[in-house]
């Protein structure tokens, strides 16, 4: 039997298209997954949409399984949920997560995809690739009970970061954002919320995930002496200038550079990129993280959605693509 999917691809910066592929009869290890969901990582995906990635970082911006290169073409994501329908067969059937690009079938390594926990529903499992990216954070920033922390960046990291820090015990958390519609968010993950003229300052850390300059500006002002800055933020091919004369020394401030690509050598021993991610699915039992989904179209609309994310004329978190169900 000859196996068919449909694809999205990158035909050139700014303009995508859905594309027919050909898939390989799975073979020993090996597994045919249909996809139910993806998620647009719209920081990411959207700065990959306009051709952002600048040349010295196309190789370690690659997806697990991207097709192509940087600019374009490319087929590019890594936020994907299905149904394993061939493979082994402790695996078929079962609801699993996988660093997919968007392809409504796919053929990968056993290894590749992560079981989703029978707590977890499908359609939230799409964003375990970000609450990944902030378990990594938090290994990197390791909060201390009573620390006093703030989220500059209310976008999908910043809000996932912000869930995981709700769940420390005796810490204040607030989670900082220009949009006043980020207010509800915060509001529903259980932390404060202020603009950033309004932010509550001696902050011990401060985590920044806005992309923006005038973020870790103000990160870097938030901060108590000795206090530390954890820069999620991914610019792309955008430079940055910063205030580090001032009171940057005197006051011992520190930026530390947070990645998902390396599992953070803050972790326990032993910790693998396995464990990280089994360990973001099994936080995603949290009803919570909901809050971070707030626009949802069918596969075939894909190519008009990302031109849209990328304007900004869809606002929002996290965009849920869904599949056809034959």
């Amino acid at each position: 039997m000859d196996l068919t999917a449909r694809a999205f691809w990158l035909r050139s910066p700014g303009h995508g298209e859905l594309r027919d592929v050909e898939l390989p009869k799975p073979g020993d290890g090996q597994v045919l997954v249909r996809a139910l969901y993806s998620g647009v990582s719209r920081g990411t995906e959207t700065l990959v949409f306009r051709g952002g990635v600048p040349q010295s970082q196309h190789a370690a911006m690659r997806a697990p399984f991207q097709e192509g290169d940087f600019p374009a073409p490319v087929k590019y994501g890594y936020l994907s949920v299905g149904q394993v329908e061939q493979g082994p067969d402790e695996l078929v059937g079962r609801t699993v997560f996988c660093l997919y690009p968007h392809q409504s079938r796919y053929v990968v390594p056993a290894s590749a995809v992560t079981v989703v926990p029978d707590t977890v529903p499908a359609h939230r499992a799409i964003l375990a690739g970000t609450v990944e990216t902030a378990v990594n954070a938090l290994w990197d920033a390791g909060p201390q009970l009573g620390d006093r922390i703030a989220v500059v960046g209310g976008g999908m990291v910043g809000c996932s970061v912000a869930a995981l820090l709700a769940r420390h015990p005796g810490v204040r958390v607030q989670l900082v954002d220009a949009d006043p519609e980020r207010a509800a968010t915060a509001r529903a993950l259980g932390v404060g919320f202020a603009p950033p003229e309004d932010a509550l300052g001696d902050c011990d850390i401060v985590v920044h995930a806005s992309a923006s300059e005038q973020g870790l500006v103000r990160s870097l002002e938030l901060l108590a002496p000795e206090g530390t800055v954890v820069e999620l933020s991914w610019y792309g091919d955008r430079r940055v200038t910063l205030p580090l004369g001032e009171a940057f020394h005197s006051r011992r401030l520190t930026i530390r550079s947070s990645q998902v690509g390396t599992v953070s050598p803050r972790a326990r021993t032993g910790r693998d990129y396995a464990d990280r991610m089994a360990l973001a699915l099994d936080l995603l039992a949290d009803p919570a993280f909901d809050a971070l989904v707030t626009g949802e179209s069918p596969f075939e609309d894909l190519p008009d959605v990302l031109p849209r994310l990328t304007r900004g004329e869809l606002k929002g978190l996290c965009h849920r693509i869904l599949y056809p169900t034959d």
